[in-house]
Order: structure tokens, then sequence, then C-alpha cells
């Protein structure tokens, strides 16, 4: 072989390798441009998330009422109607501080858009409303607010003005004067306290002839409630009225002045409805009672912590009324939302 082949041959050789390393580095780009296009692709799960409906957590007082049940239908229609998810639970009775507020703190912990919260015990509850602050989540109050300025409204109703008609109906139908009784759901909680006050104010402010002559808790429970109203009127034979200020409670003296004949005898004024006060003001047993607005209550309460995930300024209290219901008018077609069953 020439000395001129080899050297052509040499030259070959260098020139194909400076090719294949070109080859190799062209392929460097390709791969960085490859990783680029993923980093950029990303975020869009961050954007899917950002696009997921607000959760809204709502911790009840209780579950087992109808009155809840009814609190319940009207946060899921606002839930639908404001696009947002939501949660509804509470304690098996209104006397389960611990246990709702275990779950007051299982609901933050899911770090929830809202808190909705009907408090078993105004005061107890404070260091979750607190917590909830802490964290950035607008507490709304509803039924049964909480001894803070946390809560940016609470929605519910005027029970003292509430109890206080129930206590003007007692005292027409017991002709102005008498003994009477109140049955409530508990003493810590704002509507117990709100309901009782409201109910006893007005006796003794405008019937002077007419004495509250005893005042006792059930916890809102049936059972409890018709035991302590059988002990009322054991204890007074001359009662001629008493008031029941939450379902539970009005059941529980529905129950008891059933149990003790003397229906007819003894006047019942309640709070709250359900089939079975119902029942009874259709069949005389009771007189009436007052009726707050559940759904209402639900839809606004939903409605409020949608305002204030988007900063809005809401009113201290959103009112949602009430109304009293008898045989005379219950079956009105404006009660109908009011009379949950």
């Amino acid at each position: 072989m020439t000395a001129k082949k080899v050297l052509s041959m040499a030259l070959s050789v260098i020139v194909a390798a400076g090719l294949l390393a070109g080859c190799g580095k062209t392929a460097q780009p390709a791969q960085k441009t490859e990783e680029a296009s993923k980093a950029v692709e990303a975020p869009k799960d961050e954007v899917a998330k950002s696009d997921e409906k607000p959760y809204i957590a709502i911790v009840s007082k209780g579950w087992q009422h109808q009155f809840w049940q009814a609190v319940k239908q009207g946060a899921e229609q606002a839930s639908k109607d404001f696009n947002v998810e939501m949660t509804f639970e509470g304690p098996e009775g209104d006397a389960a501080i611990d246990k709702q507020i275990e779950m007051i703190d299982t609901a933050l912990a899911k770090k929830p858009a809202a808190l909705v919260l009907a408090a078993c015990d105004s005061k107890s509850v404070i260091p979750q409303v607190q917590k909830a602050k802490e964290m950035g989540i607008p507490v709304v109050g509803f039924d049964s607010g909480v001894d803070s300025d946390i809560p940016v409204t609470t929605c519910a109703t005027d029970n003292s003005l509430a109890a206080g008609e129930a206590a003007d109906k007692m005292a027409e139908a017991i002709g102005g004067e008498g003994e009477v009784a109140v049955v409530v759901h508990d003493q810590v909680s704002a509507t117990g306290v709100g309901r009782r006050d409201g109910f006893v104010n007005r006796i003794k402010e405008k019937y002077p002839n007419i004495e509250i002559v005893d005042i006792q808790y059930g916890g809102g429970d049936h059972l409890k409630s018709t035991d302590l109203t059988k002990a009322i009127i054991q204890a007074h034979p001359n009662l001629k009225g008493i008031f029941g200020a939450n379902e539970g409670s009005a059941i529980g003296v529905i129950n008891g002045v059933t149990e003790m004949n003397m229906v007819g005898k003894i006047v019942i004024v309640g709070y709250d409805a359900g089939k079975q006060q119902k029942d009874a003001v259709r069949s005389g047993v009771m007189l009436g009672a007052i009726s707050q607005d559940p759904v209402g209550i639900g839809y606004k309460a939903v409605e409020a912590a949608v305002k204030a995930m988007n900063g809005e300024t809401l009113p201290e209290i959103t009112d949602t009324g009430y109304k009293w219901y008898d045989k005379t008018n219950m079956d009105l077609e404006e009660f109908k939302p009011l009379l949950y069953d």
C-alpha cells in the first residue's frame, strides 16, 4: 500500500470519528429539551388542584333530631348553588361537647376553605375557632354561636325574642296566672341560654301572676326530658304549663305529660318542629311551638361561608327568622318549608 493510500485512509477514519462525535453532541440537546418539556408540564397538576371545588366543613350540635337533618338539607342545596363541596356531621347529642371538639379538630386537619359550626358549648370550642383563625380559615356560626368575636357571622334565629313569644302564648293560654316550668336542652349553648332567658325574662317582665317553679336540663334527650317532666309534675301538682326549649325537650315534655295523664290539664308550648310535635299540636296535646327555618339556616350558613371565603364583610348576626305555629295555621302553604319532618 502506498503512502498516499495510508494517509487517505487515516483521514477518512478521523473524519468519520468527528461525524460520530458530532452526532453524539446533537443527541444531548434533544434529551434536555424533553426534560425541559416535562418541567413545564409539571405545574399542570397544581392548576388542576386549584380548579377543585372549595371544601366547607360543617360541624353541627347534633345529628339525630329532624331539625339537624333539615339544616343539612338546606346546606346541601346551597353547596350545589354555590359550587362547593361540604361535609355535615355532629355528635350523638347536644351535650356531647368533647365529641364535638374532636370532630372540629378532625375537620381543621383537612384544611377546609371555611368552618361552619353550631357549638354545643359556646366557650369550650374557643381554642378550636382560634386555631381556625390562625390557619386563615373563616368561621361561620349557625343556630348556636360562640362566645368569641372570631366567627365572621352567626346564622341563627333570635332565640331570646322567639322564646319571648312562646311565653306570651303560654301566658294567654293559662289566663295570665299560675305555675309554669321549663325544660331546656342545656345551659351552656347560646340556644339553650337564649331560649331559657327569653322565656323566663318575658314572664317576669309582663306577667307578675305567673311563677316559674322549676327549670330543668335534659340535654335534648327524649327519655331524660320525659323523666324530668314527670318529676316536675309530681313536685308541683298545681302546674299549669311547661315550655320545652328544643325538639328533644319538647318531645320529652309531651311524653311526660301524656304518661302522667295530664293532657288537657297542662299547657305545653314547644320550640322547633318535627313529626311528633306536629302530631301533638294537631291532636291538641301541645298548644303550639316556635319554628325556626332550619332549611334556611343551613342554606344561609353555607352562603355566608362562601362570602367570607371571597373576602366579603358580613353582619355579626344573620337573622334567619322564626314563626309561631299551632293548629290554626300549621297547614298553610307558607309554613311548609318551616315544619320539617
